[in-house]
């Protein structure tokens, strides 16, 4: 058992994102299709985290043209490539599921607005620009290979 911890140790990223349950981001995602690499950006609200250490995911959860789609990400995955905060969320649950049922007007989550929130843009700002040369380099591959 010993043994798995260790590897996980090893495959967790220095610069982990700064984000809670209610938030908005946007997440940059690697997709690789035959031998090409491109970075597809999925922005929406963050619905709930699962598990923990290595294996822990979130899903991001956003309406594209009248519906409603979710996507599940691993926090630790070599794919993220960063994930931007867009907006701070104030919530007082750690899964929204609700927001499933709701339309429109509805479905929107308060702001979370003052000091706090301005701490938590501003570390998140931080992981991501740590993670800008990362993205910088897999385009620049994406252009060679053009």
């Amino acid at each position: 058992m010993d043994l798995i911890k260790t590897i996980e140790e090893k495959q967790k990223k220095a610069n982990a994102p700064v984000f809670k349950v209610g938030d908005t981001v946007k997440v940059h995602f690697e997709i690789i299709e035959g031998k090409t690499k491109r970075i597809q950006i999925f922005e929406g609200l963050v619905i709930c985290f699962k598990n923990s250490g290595v294996r822990k995911t979130f899903t991001v959860r956003k309406i594209s043209y009248g519906v409603g789609v979710e996507r599940v990400f691993p926090l630790e995955s070599p794919r993220v490539v960063k994930v931007e905060l867009v907006r701070p969320g104030k919530v007082r649950r750690a899964k929204i599921y609700y927001v499933r049922d709701k339309i429109g007007k509805a479905a929107k989550i308060k702001a979370l607005v003052g000091a706090k929130a301005n701490e938590e843009v501003a570390a998140s700002r931080a992981a991501a620009k740590a993670s800008d040369s990362e993205e910088a380099a897999i385009r620049a591959e994406a252009k060679a290979a053009h």
